[in-house]
């Protein structure tokens, strides 16, 4: 989605307005210096002190009344990214939010099932997908040459959650109907515990009529599930280790009264899913989705939460919301390439690409991953398409790859888990990833490039690498650079509280993420125009 440019207005200290408050002091006699022997000597000096007046009916007490800020606009970005991740909270939806917002944009979708020889032209403007999962989006500039490299941004939108077992029917449990889930990456931790889960995903289903299957996206518009925790009365049993088997099983409902709600109807006899899941779930996916029972064929269904982001903070500095790592910095990448593509369309030389990917989270080794090709692919055939002969070798080493994956902002709490001058701080800029093991890309070549590009777009960079006594995390960033060949950075927006269920960032960092990649897409070329004529031969 394309927003206008926010601005940031001057803000004051939230106001306190405090209206007609009692003066109770009226009422309260003054203690002399005298008198402060003891209370009862004060009492017996002041037998004729009147009290206050008994009431014979209750009086509630004066309310202090915070007013909110009024100065303080929310920037336009961030509340479509807060609209963005309630609306869209697995990453099928996510895909097809993309999609969409693509498609809006004038960008024309290709299916990677075609051939792409006579479909490209430059100046166009394109998108693939797979498995409903992950997508490549791309920008031909109208004066592309074979052998012209491309600019891209890489990031991924899986997040961690608890993905429905295949079979997640479950024996009653004293009265609870609950449900087979399994953890994806880091899931059902203790942050996922009394929490409101809903519930989607997509469904394969077959029309009973054609025979055509089709997969259809779901998301039921009310909290489903709860893990719940263990009394702290109970002692020890409250306090763990849990078995994330046995003890993390979320509850979806209550066993009817009515034991036949559990069998199956007459037109439900037959259907694929039936004894797999439970039947009254089934029931309710089937009625969201408007078809027969009958007709579910399978599906990939994922737990998540369902408070909505928000702002937060006395001054609204800050950002509250799930799902933050990484759909931010792929929210900001697809949001820099719309907001640069209309002019490099006409003038650009090379290609603008965004890469959105699934299952980083797990290692990105599945067809839908980094791992699968998706991106070197889909250049290939650009390359095949409009290229005149020239090689990838060649396409590789004149592109450059930006890694974006969230990074860990300073959390005041631990100052001691971090290293001194390596502590991002949030609503100051995006962060660059450093580290000597490779797990990150960044190297002092990739870091200049980047810096320039900064510079020239006014924007501020911040800096992490994890402390020697812990270990990074990795990211695509590797896997795609070792694949091509090319030139590389790994760089994100600072966050805190990582793979916790709902995390923070700061309010104005999507805004900020967005001006960095825009301003990628507008800058790379140039700036590596002076680094090849700076290159030794």
């Amino acid at each position: 989605m394309r927003v206008p440019t926010s601005v940031y207005p001057q803000t004051t200290p939230a106001s306190v307005e405090v209206n007609n408050l009692v003066n109770f002091a009226a009422h309260i006699p003054v203690i002399s210096q005298q008198n402060q022997a003891s209370a009862h000597d004060f009492f017996a000096s002041n037998v004729n002190v009147t009290p206050p007046p008994a009431s014979d009916h209750f009086v509630p007490s004066e309310r202090v009344t915070l007013s909110v800020p009024k100065t303080k606009v929310v920037d336009p970005y961030t509340q479509a990214f807060i609209d963005f991740i309630y609306e869209n909270p697995t990453t099928y939806h996510a895909a097809e939010y993309f999609a969409e917002e693509l498609t809006k944009a004038g960008f024309t979708y290709i299916s990677e099932r075609v051939s792409w020889k006579n479909k490209l032209t430059k100046g166009g403007k394109y998108f693939t997908t797979r498995n409903g999962s992950s997508l490549v989006a791309f920008v031909i500039g109208a004066n592309y040459t074979g052998g012209n490299g491309a600019g891209m941004i890489g990031c991924h939108i899986d997040a961690l959650t608890a993905k429905v077992k295949p079979i997640s029917k479950k024996p009653v449990v004293e009265g609870y109907t609950q449900l087979g889930a399994a953890p994806y990456a880091g899931a059902m931790s203790m942050t996922w515990w009394d929490r409101d889960l809903g519930l989607g995903g997509r469904v394969v289903v077959k029309d009973e009529n054609s025979g055509i299957i089709q997969t259809k996206l779901i998301h039921l518009p009310y909290p489903v599930a709860r893990i719940p925790t263990l009394a702290p009365h109970f002692g020890a049993a409250a306090n763990g280790p849990f078995n994330p088997e046995t003890n993390t099983t979320p509850i979806i409902a209550l066993e009817p009264n009515d034991p036949a709600e559990n069998e199956l109807r007459p037109d439900e006899v037959g259907a694929p899913l039936a004894g797999r899941h439970n039947i009254r779930l089934l029931r309710v996916i089937a009625k969201e989705l408007g078809v027969p029972v009958k007709s579910l064929l399978n599906f990939d269904l994922e737990l998540f939460d369902t408070q909505k982001g928000t702002v937060g903070g006395l001054e609204q500095d800050f950002l509250f919301c799930p799902r933050i790592d990484d759909k931010i910095c792929a929210f900001a990448a697809v949001n820099g390439l719309l907001n640069s593509c209309e002019e490099y369309a006409v003038t650009g030389n090379s290609i603008n690409v965004v890469a959105l990917f699934d299952d980083e989270e797990i290692g990105s080794l599945l067809r839908q991953g980094a791992h699968g090709g998706l991106l070197e692919g889909s250049l290939t055939r650009v390359v095949d398409a409009l290229g005149n002969g020239a090689t990838m070798q060649q396409t590789y080493a004149n592109s450059f790859l930006v890694s974006a994956d969230v990074i860990h902002a300073v959390n005041p709490n631990f100052m001691n888990a971090y290293m001194q001058y390596h502590m991002p701080r949030l609503n100051v800029g995006v962060t660059v990833s450093c580290d000597p093991n490779g797990h990150m890309t960044t190297d002092a070549e990739s870091l200049a490039f980047l810096e320039e590009v900064a510079r020239r777009t006014n924007n501020t960079l911040q800096y992490f690498q994890i402390r020697n006594d812990s270990r990074s995390g990795g990211t695509i960033g590797p896997m795609l650079s070792s694949s091509m060949g090319c030139r590389s950075i790994d760089m994100g927006i600072p966050q805190l509280a990582m793979h916790s269920i709902r995390a923070c960032t700061g309010s104005r960092d999507v805004a900020l993420g967005i001006k960095l990649f825009q301003g990628f897409y507008e800058e790379w070329e140039d700036v590596d125009y002076y680094v090849r004529s700076g290159e030794k031969m």
